[in-house]
């Protein structure tokens, strides 16, 4: 027996030809980017993770840092487009990404803060 009252959502999606070119253009852009950032965090990884490079201070730093932008960089850009969150008002968009967006930035400072405790331990107990 078949139903009558299901709809077959790929045949009642109705859009013009330009609609459907701009869409596709759209979904060019975002992979286009999403590969970009995606090319530079992979090519960063082999120049520097197995090289011979003696990367300490501020230049060990300024790698994570560019890794931890990058990271939230394609996850922003994901969550805009993929879960339709550009898509809404600005209020909602605010609601939703500032509290994650401290989260982070506690978790960063956290990071930062408290990375030297067990190198002041190991230093304290003289395992150093």
């Amino acid at each position: 027996m078949e139903r009558d009252d299901l709809i077959e959502y790929s045949l009642d999606a109705h859009h013009s030809e330009e609609e459907g070119k701009k869409i596709r253009k759209k979904i060019y852009w975002v992979t286009l980017l999403l590969s970009v950032i995606t090319i530079i965090e992979v090519g960063m990884g082999i120049i520097w993770g197995k090289s011979g490079f003696d990367v300490e201070g501020m230049g060990w730093l300024t790698i994570k840092s560019t890794f931890i932008i990058l990271t939230i960089l394609k996850a922003g850009y994901i969550v805009m487009v993929f879960m339709h969150l550009g898509d809404e008002r600005k209020s909602l968009r605010n609601i939703i990404l500032i509290p994650y967006a401290t989260f982070i930035l506690y978790l960063l400072f956290i990071l930062l803060t408290e990375s030297t405790f067990i190198h002041d331990v190991k230093e304290w107990m003289g395992w150093v």
